[in-house]
């Protein structure tokens, strides 16, 4: 092992910048689930309006069970709740619950976005709520968020055709997404965003109901769920060993100022969605028909003859022996003419290699708080623990970027 003083690592051609956060050392089950993710070019978007709105055993079963690019759409940041764990409210309480979408998101393997929607408190229909909210300002930021993440599916937590039977909050986000999904794909309509991010058009838009929405588990059990599609999101991943429902549930018990979480469930558990708007999968796979490989992207194919290997053989005892065909896909991944999937990709196969290479960073202060332009005291740790040449090249300033 050779250690050395460097703040950023250039590994053979592309840079790692150390944040200030604990360094991720994933075992090498954790390395073969990210390749699984890294191999499903796909992506899922999930919307509602509140912190803890969210479905985080849907959300958790599109990024560890299908492997998607996931991301949940939060319209507000949840000022306007209560708060179980201290006294702040309103703007303060914003800021709390904010952290705590991003935590939730950092357990179960989402992205997490927002919107500029205020949360003045209860409504009681969308009427109300759009009185507050400037409309066309909100659906603007849905706009904008179908259009960078590129969804091929959207997912509605709330149903857009019952206003006045829940809380005006989440009938209004239902509707902003139907109306949202229409027009991503017109250049003429907020053109700001459009060239900023080009158009696109998402392949279906689901509503994810619940007995919630038949008035109880005993009415809902009875209902005719035949023009559902019903997704299996309790498996169990030996390569975690936890559950879907596990990790979901300690997602979800990151909203702690809500009181939320509990200790986990395991066993089978369905989702039960209703399309909205394009076609029905034939089967109960969420993206039946999509193409969700390699091949979608011009000059895929011969990523997919690199990489598809890599997880149909990956050896646990050994992670580091994919090395060279991961450096060999880095560079035909940044060859690729889709930048918005070169992007992703690019930042996967970075941390796949980091990874592999059982490359360990870390810079430590050697005060517990500074103020601002104070001067402070960093130790700095770079560790090639694997048999493969790393290139040390050079110590940065990060304040500089």
């Amino acid at each position: 092992m050779h250690k050395t003083s460097i703040f950023r690592l250039l590994f053979l051609f592309f840079t790692i910048a150390a944040f200030a956060q604990a360094p991720q050392k994933p075992t090498a089950s954790e390395i073969y689930h990210n390749l699984q993710k890294l191999n499903f070019v796909g992506s899922a978007l999930f919307i509602a309006t509140h912190p803890d709105d969210e479905n985080t055993r849907l959300i958790s079963y599109l990024v560890n069970d299908v492997h998607a690019n996931t991301a949940y759409l939060s319209l507000t940041r949840g000022d306007g709740g209560q708060n179980l764990v201290g006294p702040e409210l309103r703007e303060l309480l914003g800021v709390i619950r904010t952290q705590e979408l991003l935590q939730a998101r950092k357990t179960d393997g989402g992205q997490q976005f927002f919107t500029r929607a205020n949360d003045f408190g209860y409504s009681k229909n969308p009427d109300e709520t759009f009185e507050f909210w400037t409309k066309e300002d909100v659906l603007s930021n849905v706009v904008m968020t179908i259009r960078k993440f590129k969804p091929d599916i959207i997912v509605n937590r709330f149903d857009h055709r019952s206003p006045g039977s829940t809380h005006g909050h989440h009938t209004a986000s239902a509707m902003l997404s139907v109306e949202a999904f229409d027009l991503v794909s017109d250049a003429s309509k907020f053109t700001k965003y459009a060239s900023a991010y080009g158009v696109w058009k998402p392949q279906r838009l689901f509503f994810n109901t619940s007995h919630w929405f038949y008035g109880g588990q005993e009415k809902f059990d009875k209902a005719d769920k035949s023009s559902l599609v019903s997704v299996e999101t309790g498996n169990y991943f030996p390569s975690l060993g936890l559950s879907n429902g596990e990790i979901a549930s300690l997602s979800r018990s990151m909203h702690k100022s809500q009181g939320f979480g509990s200790t986990g469930s395991r066993g089978t558990q369905i989702e039960y969605l209703e399309l909205l708007k394009g076609n029905k999968p034939t089967n109960n796979d969420l993206f039946d028909g999509i193409n969700t490989t390699w091949s979608r992207l011009e000059g895929g194919n011969e990523i997919s003859a690199i990489l598809k290997p890599l997880e149909a053989n990956f050896n646990f005892k050994n992670p580091s022996e994919i090395l060279p065909q991961l450096l060999k896909a880095f560079q035909l991944v940044s060859s690729l003419k889709d930048n918005h999937w070169r992007t992703i990709k690019l930042e996967q196969l970075k941390q796949l290699i980091l990874d592999c290479g059982g490359i360990f960073i870390e810079a430590a202060s050697e005060a517990n708080s500074i103020n601002p332009n104070e001067n402070f005291k960093v130790s700095i740790e770079a560790i090639n623990r694997g048999n493969n040449d790393v290139i040390l090249n050079s110590l940065k300033n990060l304040q500089e970027r």
